[in-house]
Order: structure tokens, then C-alpha cells, then sequence
């Protein structure tokens, strides 16, 4: 039987080798990510947008990500799982807050969830895992705060924005997250948190310092056309491949090609003897 990956055992990468962290929201693409090797197999919030083509991912709540991450609990059986916890579980208060988290937890088996930077994230990073349920913070631009922070843009360029960053992730270590993401922010600044923090640091649009690196999935196989940050590498080109497969279905359908007799059932001669007489009485 294949071991767990644990929240110790990702601590423990702190110093190498990388953790990486990809994104799945279904049973069939968390099966893959897991059978890759993949370490942390995030159910992000970003699913509003590549999955149910929502225009922000606050526009997803505690349904939709439960709906999801039951189907990614039961395809790993590898990696450490994590889920968003969605803006409308966290901006209500800390007792909502952290009934919302034990929500998450009781109902998919996830093993950490993960909670974005915003106004009184502390107080409820420390009331949830004082619950023992592990969190993974988040810095730097922030997607469910973006319109706060100017829109999705790098965050941290100058120095006094950039000390905030620090002081965020710092509070958010001391809070109690044992693994931090920093999104799009200066790779001089990750550098300095991934060396500043005892917290693995994970990027995206955070440069190659960070301890480990996390993407969506759509994004690296090519299966997202809205916009590609700078920070996006496509390994593949599955939209393409998709297409063509398609295309190709419909043209066979359409010219009779498909199905031919490999793709059909037959019956026993007999039988179907039978068949014919009964049919024409």
C-alpha cells in the first residue's frame, strides 16, 4: 500500500527536495495528478473560473467546493489534499469561520485546508488549528481580494508593499499555517520569505527560490483559453488534442464510418432466426 504524504512530511521539505502542488477539481484529473507523483493536489477556488466558468472565485461557496472535493477524495490516495476554503466561509467571523473549516473537513476527508490573507485571517488561522486542522496561509496577490490590491497584478514591487508581504507571512506562520503560497511577487522577495520563514514557501509567479511550486492544472495541459499569466508554463496541448478527437467523431458519425462492425454486437444466428420469424407474424 502506498504511504500518505502527511502536513509533517511537507514540513520536513523545507529544505528540499521541492514541493510541488497541483491543482485538480474531479475524480478522473486528481487520479492522474496522483498516479504522477504530484505532492499536493490542491482543490482551489480557481475552479469557478476553468471548470464552471464563473467570473471570479468568489463566486464559488461551500457547496460547489464540497461537490468537488468529495469526487478529488476519492481519486487520491497519495498525495496530502487540500481545498480552498471558499471567501463566504472566512468573511463572516471566526465562529462561522471555523465551523465552515470543520464543514470542509468532515465532509471530503480533505487532509488541510487552505486560507487566503484578508482582514482577520489570524484570529481564525488560530481558532482552526487549534481545532487540529492544518492550514496552509496565502500571500501576495490574494484572488479573492484582488479588486482590494488594484486587480490581478504583481504584488510587492516597492519596498513598503513588499514589508507588508513579510509582515503578512510572518503572522500567518506564527498563526500557525505550516506551509505558506506566494503568488505573484517579486522572486527577490520570495527569496527573502523562503529564507525569513521555517514554513515551506510555495510559489506561483513567485520565481524558483520558493521550496516548492504549484500551478493549475488546465494551465499546464493547455485546456484553459482565457488569459495565461506570465508565470504559466503549458507543458501540453490537450485542447488541440481534444478538438481534433471531436472533429474526427463527428466527421465518422456523419460518413457512416463510425460505428463499423468491431464497435457493434452481434446476435447468435439462431437466435436471431427466431427474431425475424416472430417479427414478421
Amino acid at each position: 500500500m502506498p504511504n500518505f504524504i502527511t502536513v509533517q512530511d511537507i514540513i520536513n521539505r523545507k529544505n528540499g527536495p521541492k514541493i510541488v502542488m497541483l491543482t485538480a477539481y474531479d475524480y478522473p484529473s486528481a487520479v492522474l495528478a496522483d498516479q504522477a507523483g504530484i505532492d499536493v493536489i490542491l482543490v482551489g477556488d480557481s475552479l469557478a473560473n476553468v471548470v464552471l466558468g464563473l467570473k471570479s472565485t468568489t463566486d464559488v461557496g461551500m457547496p460547489g467546493m464540497i461537490h468537488h472535493a468529495k469526487a478529488v477524495r476519492r481519486a487520491v490516495k497519495t498525495a496530502l489534499m487540500a481545498v480552498d476554503m471558499p471567501f463566504d466561509s472566512v468573511s463572516a467571523g471566526i465562529d462561522e469561520a471555523l465551523v465552515h473549516c470543520q464543514t470542509m473537513v468532515k465532509e471530503t476527508g480533505c487532509d488541510a485546508v487552505k486560507i487566503e490573507w484578508c482582514d482577520g485571517c489570524l484570529d481564525i488561522i488560530r481558532a482552526v488549528t487549534a481545532q487540529n486542522i492544518p492550514v496552509i496561509g496565502h500571500v501576495g496577490l490574494t484572488p479573492q481580494t484582488a479588486e482590494q490590491l488594484g486587480g490581478f497584478k504583481v504584488q510587492g514591487k516597492d519596498a513598503l508593499s513588499a514589508k507588508r508581504i513579510i509582515q503578512q507571512a510572518v503572522a500567518m506562520e506564527l498563526a500557525g499555517c505550516f506551509c505558506l503560497v506566494l503568488e505573484c511577487i517579486p522572486s527577490p522577495l520570495a527569496k527573502i520569505l523562503t529564507s525569513k520563514l521555517r514554513i515551506p514557501t510555495i510559489g506561483i509567479g513567485a520565481g524558483h527560490d520558493c521550496d516548492g511550486q504549484v500551478l493549475v492544472m488546465h494551465d499546464i495541459l493547455g485546456m484553459f483559453s482565457g488569459f495565461r499569466p506570465k508565470f504559466v508554463k503549458q507543458y501540453a496541448n490537450c485542447s488541440a488534442v481534444i478538438s481534433q478527437a471531436m472533429t474526427q467523431f463527428k466527421n465518422e458519425v456523419q460518413s457512416g464510418h463510425f460505428p463499423d462492425e468491431s464497435n457493434e454486437y452481434q446476435m447468435n444466428d439462431n437466435e436471431l432466426k427466431i427474431l425475424l420469424k416472430d417479427a414478421e407474424n
